[in-house]
Parts: structure tokens; C-alpha cells; sequence
């Protein structure tokens, strides 16, 4: 009998797998200053991370008529496409993902990016093959809706309290809290980790070194 406590991990990408936050921040603010939009603080900015790009970009802009808002996405894309290549993992990500695959997890990704983005994303992180399966927003609900990890959970037959959500922001883990899935946080992503304790993580994770080490101890 297995002695594992979760079969399914998954994992946010932007903030939690990646360090990508202060990226997306100023692609969203670069993108609000091309369409004339009041550009929102640092603060705001990262507040929308792992949210869709549409409801993101309808919280960072809310002044914007709405007719406008392919209009910003396609700028925010513009600038994303433009400095993508800038952004790495957060250091010791890959021995994390490869110590969970030696215990035969499942690991998965659920991630406000679109498909492009995460498919260009895994693409040049040499990453694909490390994941067993994956959901964007683009293809499925936004967070906080649970349809992304109730879709993870079908396609792996696993249950809410075999599978556990780890991400950086109070979306990721209203996701988790919605599904009725297990939560952990990261502190060093895009959300203050004061906001997480409404959402009783398991733990809250300072770096991605402790992280891992929780993972192989209680997962």
C-alpha cells in the first residue's frame, strides 16, 4: 500500500514554478500605458497573476471601455512575446519536479496562461515532459473556478484529498478551497503570504529549497 498522501500535485506556473512576477507586472503596466489606460502600481498589477488574461486585464484596467480590452491583451502580448526569454525557474525547481517524479506522483499544471503561453513556456524551459498533464485558462474556467483541478482529478482518478494545489496567489488557493482540494502556498511569488492564512494552507513555502523539502516529507 502506498504511503503517499497525495497521488496528484499540481502546480501554478507564473510565481510558484517560475519567476516571472515582476515580468508580468510591468508587461501589464506597458500594456495599459500603450492603450492611454491608467496604469495601474506594482501592487495592483500583481494582484491579477493567475488570473485569465481577459479577467486579468479587467481588474488591472477597470477604467477601459470594454471594447478595448483585445485591444490591451494584444499588447500585453506584445510585450510578454518580446521579453519572455528573460525569465527563468526559481533555482532548484527542476531536482524538486524530478524527486517527485522518482515516487511516482502525478504532476500537473494548472495556470492562468493561455495554451500558446504555457506550451512556449514549456517549450523553452525544456519542461514539457516533466508534466502529466496540464490546464490553462483559455481552455477551461479561470481560477478561482475548481474546473481546472476538477479536470486534473478526472483525468487521473484521483480524489480532492489525494491531490494538493501549490501556488503563489489567494486565486490558486480559493481554486483549491472551491475543489475541496488541499492548498500550499509560496511566499515568493506574486501575493503577499499574509492574504493565504483565510485559506488554511497545509504550509506556507519561503523558498523553493523548503518547498521541496516539505513535499518529500509530508507528501
Amino acid at each position: 500500500m502506498s504511503t503517499r498522501r497525495f497521488d496528484l500535485i499540481v502546480f501554478d506556473w507564473d510565481g510558484t514554478l517560475f519567476d516571472s512576477t515582476a515580468l508580468i507586472v510591468r508587461c501589464i503596466q506597458d500594456a495599459c500605458r500603450d492603450v492611454g489606460a491608467a496604469v495601474p502600481s506594482d501592487t495592483d498589477a500583481a494582484y491579477v497573476i493567475g488570473l485569465g488574461l481577459a479577467d486579468a486585464l479587467q481588474h488591472a484596467a477597470p477604467g477601459l471601455p470594454p471594447e478595448r480590452y483585445p485591444e490591451l491583451a494584444n499588447r500585453y502580448r506584445h510585450h510578454w512575446f518580446a521579453r519572455q526569454d528573460a525569465v527563468v525557474l526559481f533555482p532548484g525547481t527542476l531536482e524538486m519536479l524530478l524527486d517527485l517524479r522518482s515516487r511516482n506522483h502525478w504532476i500537473a499544471v494548472a495556470t492562468g496562461k493561455s495554451r500558446r503561453g504555457l506550451d512556449e513556456a514549456l517549450r523553452t524551459s525544456d519542461l514539457k515532459a516533466m508534466f502529466d498533464g496540464t490546464r490553462t485558462a483559455d481552455e477551461t474556467a479561470s481560477k478561482p473556478n475548481p474546473l481546472m483541478l476538477e479536470q486534473l482529478m478526472r483525468e487521473f482518478g484521483t480524489e480532492p484529498e489525494r491531490t494538493l494545489m501549490i501556488g503563489d496567489t489567494t486565486h490558486d488557493l480559493l481554486m483549491a478551497q472551491n475543489a475541496r482540494v488541499p492548498g500550499l502556498g509560496v511566499s515568493y511569488g506574486a501575493h503577499e503570504p499574509e492574504a493565504f492564512a483565510q485559506y488554511a494552507p497545509l504550509h506556507v513555502a519561503h523558498s523553493t529549497r523548503e518547498l521541496h523539502d516539505w513535499l518529500l516529507e509530508n507528501a
